[in-house]
């Protein structure tokens, strides 16, 4: 990319509002239908008393849909948590507002709760459905210098973005697949692999994410199209059937009889 064409493409984005959504919606539906497959029965109709008609894949990006409304503003820093290069989840500045670590773990909570109403307990499963999405998109445990890749300008299949962006939708959108096929194409876990990734704790989720940041920032001359596509999907298969399978897990837990 040369000089001239980098600066223009940065005065053209620096006009545009960077995203702040993980997946977007495609990648959070494929999250969704994915947990509903490796629902246990108990599960399924826990979730079906909370919501009614409405599937994991419905709500998924509602926490998505509401960020213009002022009303949940609180919310917006709920979706991440900022860790840089020399950090760790045990060292970084944690925000006094919340992040995506501490929502999660609240969210739970509210499940568990046998006193808590109806529609908290609605609120708090349609944000742990998306959270628990957001958490393995690797750019939403992202460095605070470059706000999660939103300002690593880049050209995808030349068109002006971000790398944020890229993550969000631009790979999973160039698939041209429906959020159920994609489902379909990437939930093949082994039962060792379900077991595994169940067993994990939240904080390895989002060291995991951490530790695939590498990988994520390996741009090149941020002219990103078919190779850079090639090279990073199947870590974003992975982290989609990841982020199903341990959303399940978690429902299934929460679901359990006495």
């Amino acid at each position: 990319m040369t000089i001239r064409r980098m600066s223009i493409l940065t005065l053209t984005l620096l006009a545009l509002p960077w995203p702040a959504a993980a997946w977007g919606p495609t990648g959070h539906r494929v999250v969704g239908r994915i947990a509903e497959r490796h629902l246990t029965p108990e599960a399924q109709q826990g979730v079906a008393a909370i919501l009614g008609p409405q599937s994991l894949a419905q709500v998924s990006t509602w926490p998505d849909d509401i960020r213009s409304d002022p009303n949940w503003k609180q919310a917006t820093p709920w979706h991440f948590l900022s860790i840089d290069d020399n950090e760790t989840l045990e060292t970084t500045a944690r925000a006094p507002e919340g992040d995506i670590l501490s929502s999660i773990q609240r969210f739970e909570k509210v499940l568990r709760d046998p006193q808590a109403e109806r529609q908290a307990k609605a609120e708090a499963l349609k944000f742990l459905v998306h959270f628990v999405g957001d958490v393995h998109q690797p750019l939403h445990v992202g460095r605070r210098a470059d706000r999660g890749g939103n300002e690593i300008i880049v050209l995808w299949f030349s068109q002006p973005s971000n790398l944020h962006s890229v993550w969000d939708g631009g790979m999973i959108d160039s698939t041209k697949l429906s959020f159920s096929e994609l489902a379909e194409f990437v939930d093949h876990p082994t039962p060792e692999e379900v077991t595994a990734w169940q067993s994990a704790p939240v904080p390895d989720w989002i060291k995991e994410s951490f530790d695939a940041r590498q990988q994520v920032y390996d741009i090149g001359k941020r002219d990103l199209s078919y190779d850079y596509a090639f090279r990073q999907m199947p870590l974003v298969e992975r982290r989609l059937a990841q982020a199903g399978v341990r959303l399940a897990g978690m429902l299934n837990s929460i679901f359990k009889s006495p």
